[in-house]
């Protein structure tokens, strides 16, 4: 990547003597192989890079993404957003970042093993042997991201970030009913991931237990039951109700317009609305995971940060403008999905933190409930308050074990009332990849959802 031309941003917005100043230069390439119905549908490749750039003029902030990297363009598309900046000032909303140490490092996740072109699809190839279903859709994509950041206060971090990513969609059909499936598994390593992920084992048990609750499947009992969600439905849950609400943009309204906003109030910090067994962080920091990185898109070094701790509101996700606001530091949850957008307050790993019981042990005192391993859909209110939760894999529990598959179990409940009816978390943790989208234009990244098994007391089921 060409730095130099990085510095000289940074240089010629010193000259026209700006408050602040940041620049992300940030190249992207990626390939990607899908497989559909056995049919080699799509193989490509693109590369990407640019300038995003960030800078503050009399609490006034203008952003500027360059991707014709030449001083002259440079200079005049930073002349051209200077002049608006200053236009708009009037109206605009004012902003300041918190203070922070600058820092100077260079991080490089290296791949163990990589896989040209005809090898991914060999891989795929033997996937798509063992999967014998109505419809079978399979990608896998790689991408490697390298990041040089620079600001004004003498920050200076270079991250060069792999990312391996499989997905599946499955459709199984009988007679007149329909079972579908989709997940995703991503890594910030190389294909070496693969031995790990076993995805030939994961499929087939998928499979099976597919077409069991399809021609085995009961309707779910209605009426008010013991629930018991395996660590997908938890990580689904963690990401939509804990991890969202807590994006201080959106306790501020600033994403009001775009992704929604949030019931959770500055006010609510040490409140509790949960569960004493529960604590849910987020944590960028976790080696391996599609969400990770080691400092975030301002420049701030990354850490766990713990949303909830034993039932209470103990921390927000922040980028230095939203710390600023209440006189806190950065977090470090700044994230751009690359250098054409800006950075704003995002989730990374997002988990409930394991307890210490056996997923047995959930099951034992339930004399009638439901566990459900995963889910098909979820919908959540723009202020993550209200919310439902439909089973995908699901079964039934009488007196303390587990019996016949259910079709659909479905829980529509409120936040609080989630959070608050769990009362034993399982050992079992586990993650799961997932994309987060928000912003406008639309901002997809890389995070990973998750967490163990829980037990929810007294839940209507509908």
């Amino acid at each position: 990547m060409s730095k130099e031309l990085a510095e000289f941003a940074i240089n010629y917005l010193k000259e026209k003597e700006v408050d602040y100043a940041e620049v992300r230069l940030e190249k992207s390439s990626g390939s990607g192989l899908v497989l559909n119905n056995s049919n080699l549908e799509m193989s490509g490749f693109d590369q990407t890079i640019g300038l995003g750039v960030r800078f503050i003029i009399n609490n006034n902030l203008g952003f500027a993404a360059i991707n014709t990297l030449e001083k002259e363009k440079i200079k005049q598309e930073l002349e051209k957003s200077i002049m608006l900046v200053k236009k708009a000032s009037r109206l605009s909303e004012k902003v300041l970042f918190s203070e922070n140490k600058s820092v100077k490092k260079s991080i490089n996740i290296k791949s163990k093993q990589i896989l040209d072109e005809e090898q991914k699809l060999e891989y795929l190839k033997e996937i798509d042997k063992l999967v014998n279903v109505n419809h079978k859709y399979f990608s896998l994509t790689e991408d490697l991201t390298e990041k040089y950041y620079i600001n004004t206060e003498g920050t200076n971090v270079t991250q060069i970030i792999p990312r391996v990513h499989f997905f599946y969609f499955l459709t199984i059909l009988s007679g007149a009913n329909s079972i579908q499936r989709n997940l995703q598994f991503g890594s910030t390593t190389g294909f070496e991931v693969l031995k790990k992920w076993k995805l030939e084992s994961h499929l087939q048990n998928e499979i099976k237990a597919l077409k069991e609750n399809l021609e085995k499947g009961i309707a779910c009992p209605k009426g008010e039951l013991d629930v018991v969600f395996g660590p997908e439905v938890t990580g689904i849950a963690t990401h939509e109700s804990i991890g969202h609400p807590y994006e201080a943009d959106r306790i501020f309204g600033r994403e009001s317009a775009q992704a929604g906003e949030s019931f959770v109030t500055q006010n609510m910090l040490n409140t509790k609305i949960g569960s004493e067994v529960v604590t849910a962080v987020d944590d960028p920091t976790l080696e391996g995971s599609y969400g990770y990185y080691s400092y975030d898109d301002e420049g701030i070094k990354a850490s766990e940060r713990v949303l909830m701790k034993n039932g209470i509101i103990n921390e927000f996700l922040h980028d230095r403008a939203t710390s600023k606001q209440i006189g806190i530091q950065s977090n470090g949850s700044a994230r751009a999905s690359n250098y054409s957008v800006e950075p704003m307050v995002r989730m990374s790993n997002t988990f409930v933190k394991p307890g210490k019981n056996s997923e047995e042990d959930l099951f034992k005192e339930i004399k009638k409930g439901v566990y459900i391993k995963s889910f098909m859909e979820w919908n959540i209110d723009d202020k993550r308050f209200h919310q439902k939760y439909t089973g995908d894999e699901a079964y039934l529990i009488e007196n303390g074990e587990i019996t016949k598959p259910v079709k659909h179990p479905a829980i529509e409940i409120t936040t609080p009332k989630l959070w608050s009816s769990v009362d034993m978390v399982a050992n079992n943790l586990q993650f799961f990849a997932a994309t987060c989208g928000k912003g406008e234009p639309m901002q997809g990244i890389p995070v990973f959802t998750g967490g163990p098994s829980i037990r929810l007391r007294k839940i209507r089921m509908n």
